[in-house]
């Protein structure tokens, strides 16, 4: 039987797909947050006057910040190694 040619575009899709869905799913985990927290804390902004308190802004603690560079290094790791094949 004749093994079918892969659609490279497909599967690249798929893997750069993915990557996000992963990155965004282990965020939520590891800092406990709903996705909608993870799209609103995405989207806020931090006051250019760091004295200015905004009412109602979530915003990003150092131990997030850090948390979510160790996991962008672990995904990026997953990801290089899912490309290595094509």
């Amino acid at each position: 039987m004749k093994k079918e040619k892969q659609n490279i575009l497909f599967n690249l899709h798929e893997v750069y797909s993915k990557m996000a869905a992963n990155f965004r799913n282990k965020v939520c985990e590891d800092c406990n947050w709903s996705m909608p927290t993870f799209y609103r804390k995405m989207r806020t902004k931090v006051p250019r006057n760091s004295l200015i308190k905004l009412k109602g802004r979530d915003h990003l603690s150092l131990a997030e910040e850090r948390r979510i560079a160790e996991i962008k290094d672990e995904i990026n790791e997953s990801f290089i190694k899912s490309l290595e094949k094509y």
